[in-house]
């Protein structure tokens, strides 16, 4: 079946880094944009990044744009988020999805704090 695994994420201090994984299976992975979402108490689910096949474009929301790289290797059915710069208000519980998809990973939260 379907499935989308993620790991990393973690605490970090502001101004720190971390990077997301998501492994994808069960579908043709290198045919699919990816996504990272997030959502935070309170707040509407963000959309993060974005990557098409082969990995040539992305895009990215405003509040990560110049922090946030998304990278994919299609030969491992991997999509990644590495995070620098972190704020606190990216504090908040990270998605992996198959864009156009409701393929979803677990979720990751991702705490930014002193």
């Amino acid at each position: 079946q379907v499935q989308l695994v993620q790991s990393g994420g973690g605490v970090a201090q502001p101004g720190g880094s971390l990077t997301l994984t998501c492994s994808g299976s069960g579908f043709t992975f290198r045919n699919y944009p990816m996504r990272w979402y997030r959502r935070s108490p309170g707040k509407d689910r963000e959309m993060v990044a974005h990557i098409s096949p082969p990995g040539t474009t992305t895009r990215y929301a405003d509040s990560v744009k110049g922090r946030f790289t998304i990278s994919r290797d299609d030969a491992k059915n991997m999509v990644y988020l590495r995070m620098n710069s972190l704020k606190p208000e990216d504090t908040a519980t990270y998605y992996c999805n198959a864009f156009l998809q409701n393929y979803w990973g677990q979720g990751t939260q991702v705490t930014v704090s002193y």
